[in-house]
């Protein structure tokens, strides 16, 4: 399989500044995720686009992640874009007003801590992610803590710190 894998920051992608004691989003971690994984058959091109905090994000930096996915929709069997997940669902939101009907499936994901973070939650999300771009069908998804939801309608519960797809 295929995947692009489109990189944004948020607090997966956070590192540690020994220097100055800081947690920066200056380069990319996920290729240290997915080496870690088995899978054998999976070709994964990365775009690293960004290198921000997602609440620090811009219409115009969206519109960037936007432009992004739609140039990639032909070029792979699936997307998964790495994202903050304070603002993921707004991004996520863009992409399926903006794409429309889809060919693939484009899949967000991110982390509530940083990979780097002894309990991160950074490896079981990408695993669950890139198993996600397998078995759902084209469209525009996140995909964390064992729940995959399809746009539109889906939030962040900051209570529960996961995303969830109130019943209308």
């Amino acid at each position: 399989m295929n995947i692009t894998l489109i990189t944004t920051g948020g607090t997966i992608a956070k590192t540690y500044n020994e220097r100055d004691g800081s947690m920066r989003n200056d380069r990319p971690v996920v290729e240290n995720i997915v080496s870690a994984l088995r899978a054998s058959d999976l070709v994964v091109t990365y775009k690293h686009l960004l290198y921000k905090d997602s609440r620090d994000l811009t219409e115009a930096d969206r519109r960037l992640i936007l432009e992004a996915t739609r140039g990639t929709l032909n070029e792979c069997d699936a997307i998964v874009i790495v994202h903050g997940t304070d603002t993921l669902a707004e991004t996520g939101e863009l992409l399926c007003r903006e794409l429309g009907e889809l060919p693939i499936p484009v899949v967000l994901t991110g982390a509530m801590r940083p990979y780097e973070f002894r309990d991160s939650d950074a490896l079981q999300n990408m695993t669950e992610a890139l198993l996600a771009c397998r078995l759902v069908k084209p469209g525009v998804y996140v995909s964390m803590h064992n729940r995959v939801l399809s746009f539109p309608g889906v939030i962040k519960d900051r209570q529960d710190l996961c995303f969830v797809k109130p019943s209308t």
